[in-house]
């Protein structure tokens, strides 16, 4: 029985990943949504010079990484900006916009992270836990994660498994 609560909670896990993962994609958030700025900002190309201003260290590098992928342009967080990444950001620009040359200037590192924080904001808002079944059953599940899932998988199968 035990093995049967088991399969179905990992069954029910990964029908949970995959419905984030089906969300995934890249934002459609349009420039003007994200900053404000003038004409002659959006037409200023990024170059090594205008980058090394904003001052990316590794740490800062792997944030831009993150916040990319998290839009929907995945790239691999090293903190090195190799040519996967240039591309990855020239396509963040090209899609935003912006002049596609693969680096940023500070207006454009400020358009990603207001971006980001914008997009992490309207998934939380969406993401709000039902409590519709607050129903506890005999014999719960435990605590930690397999309590968790457990609880879930009962929920959604009605409670077949569970003794009355």
């Amino acid at each position: 029985m035990r093995a049967i609560i088991l399969a179905l909670s990992v069954s029910f896990l990964g029908i949970l990943i995959s419905a984030d993962a089906a969300k995934a994609g890249p934002s459609m958030t349009t420039r003007d949504e994200i900053a404000s700025a003038d004409s002659a900002t959006l037409a200023e190309q990024g170059t090594q010079a205008t980058e090394d201003l904003i001052g990316l260290n590794k740490a800062r590098r792997q944030d831009v990484q993150r916040r990319l992928t998290r839009l929907g342009f995945d790239t691999k967080t090293s903190g090195k900006f190799d040519d996967q990444t240039r591309s990855v950001i020239m396509r963040w620009q090209v899609a935003r916009g912006y002049p596609g040359t693969g680096f940023l200037n500070t207006a454009q590192h400020q358009a990603l992270v207001t971006e980001s924080v914008r997009t992490a904001q309207a998934s939380l808002g969406d993401d709000k836990p039902s409590r519709t079944n607050t129903r506890r059953h005999r014999g719960g599940g435990g605590g930690g994660p397999i309590g968790a899932i457990g609880g879930a998988v009962r929920s959604v199968v009605g409670g077949v498994f569970v003794r009355r």
